[in-house]
C-alpha cells in the first residue's frame, strides 16, 4: 500500500532539557512495565518527516515523446526491454524539527524524485511518506509565470503555497527587500538570470515560514553574497525548529552548514550519516565509478590491440 499523510506538527513533545515531568503529567510508577507502542508512537511524533519503504516507479512508454512513426514500428514488432522503472525504492529515512538533511547522490539517483514525494507532487507507488505541519518546496529555479513580474509572481507564488493575499501582502516587502534584484522586481520574469530567479524562489520559499523546507540546488545558485545570506536565513529557520531539506552538489557547502547527509545511488539509500563522512563516502564511489569506466574491459572502450 501506498500513501502521503501530512498532519499538524506536534513539535511541543520535543525533549527541553527537563528531568521531571510537566505540570499536570502523572509521574510514571516506579517498577511499571514501559509500553514500547506508546513510546514508538511517541518518539513519532517528534518527527517532521517519516518515510518509510518508498517506492516511485515510472512508466518508460510515457518518457518517450509518441509518434506516427513510432506508433506504426510498435505495430510491427515487439518491443523489448523493460517497460518500467523505479526511481526509487525501499528507501526509508526521518528529519526531526531543526535538522537540515543533505540528500546526495549522482544525477538520476532519484534526488528530485524524493524531494517530489515529500511535497506531494507525486504518490508513492509503494510505502509511505509522512510529513507533519506545512510543507514549502522550491524545487529548481523556475515555477515562474515568465510573462509576469517579479512581483506578480508573489501574489502567484503565494496563492499556490496557500498563503492568504493579505498575508503575502503584508510580506512583499521583506521578500523583495531579501532577493535583492533591484528594479527587475517589476519586469518580466522572462529577462532574469538563473541567479535572479534563484533569489527570488528562495526569498519567497523561506519567508512564508513552512515547518518544512525542501529546497532543490537552490542555495549552491547565486554569488557569495547571497550564498551568505540564504545561510543565514536557513538558520534563523534552524533555529525556530524547522525542519530543511537540501539537494545539491556543493560538497563545502553541506559539509559546513547541513547536519545530516544521505546518499542515494538508483534510487536505493546507500548511506546516513555525518556530512563530512557521507561526502567522504561519495567522492570515494565516484573515483571508483570513473576508474571502473576508464578500465580497458570496461563495455563501450575500445580495446587495444
Amino acid at each position: 500500500m501506498a500513501s502521503r499523510s501530512t498532519s499538524p506538527p506536534d513539535f511541543a513533545a520535543l525533549d527541553d532539557g527537563r528531568s521531571g515531568p510537566t505540570a499536570g503529567e502523572v509521574p510514571p510508577t516506579p517498577g511499571a512495565p514501559v509500553d514500547d507502542g506508546l513510546v514508538a508512537a511517541a518518539s513519532r511524533a517528534r518527527l517532521a518527516i517519516e518515510v518509510e519503504r518508498l517506492g516511485v516507479q515510472y512508466s518508460l512508454r510515457l518518457t518517450r515523446k509518441a509518434t506516427i512513426r513510432r506508433s506504426f514500428v510498435s505495430l510491427l514488432r515487439r518491443r523489448t526491454g523493460p517497460r518500467r522503472f523505479w526511481a526509487l525504492r525501499g528507501l526509508s529515512l526521518s528529519v526531526r524539527p531543526g535538522e537540515v538533511l543533505a540528500v546526495m547522490g549522482p544525477n538520476g539517483a532519484g534526488k528530485t524524485t524524493l524531494l517530489q514525494a515529500l511535497a506531494g507532487i507525486i504518490q508513492p507507488t509503494e510505502g509511505t511518506v509522512t510529513v507533519r505541519g506545512s510543507v514549502t518546496g522550491l524545487l529548481g529555479p523556475g515555477g515562474f509565470d515568465p510573462e509576469l513580474s517579479g512581483r506578480e509572481n508573489i501574489d502567484l507564488c503565494g496563492a499556490l503555497l496557500g498563503v492568504g493575499a493579505a498575508e503575502i501582502g503584508a510580506r512583499t516587502d521583506a521578500i523583495i527587500e531579501f532577493a535583492d534584484i533591484g528594479d527587475f522586481i517589476d519586469a518580466p520574469v522572462r529577462m532574469y538570470s538563473q541567479g535572479m530567479r534563484a533569489r527570488l524562489g528562495f526569498s519567497i520559499a523561506s519567508i512564508v515560514e513552512p515547518d518544512v523546507l525542501l529546497l532543490d540546488e537552490i542555495v549552491s545558485t547565486g554569488d557569495e553574497e547571497y550564498r551568505a545570506r540564504s545561510k543565514a536565513r536557513l538558520r534563523q529557520m534552524v533555529r525556530a525548529a524547522r525542519a530543511i531539506v537540501v539537494v545539491t552538489h556543493d560538497m563545502q557547502w553541506l559539509t559546513e552548514f547541513c547536519s545530516r547527509a544521505v546518499l542515494i545511488e538508483h534510487g536505493m539509500l546507500v548511506a546516513d550519516g555525518a556530512p563530512a563522512d557521507v561526502v567522504t563516502l561519495y567522492r570515494e564511489r565516484v573515483t571508483a565509478a570513473e576508474s571502473s569506466r576508464a578500465s580497458p574491459g570496461h563495455p563501450g572502450r575500445p580495446h587495444k590491440a
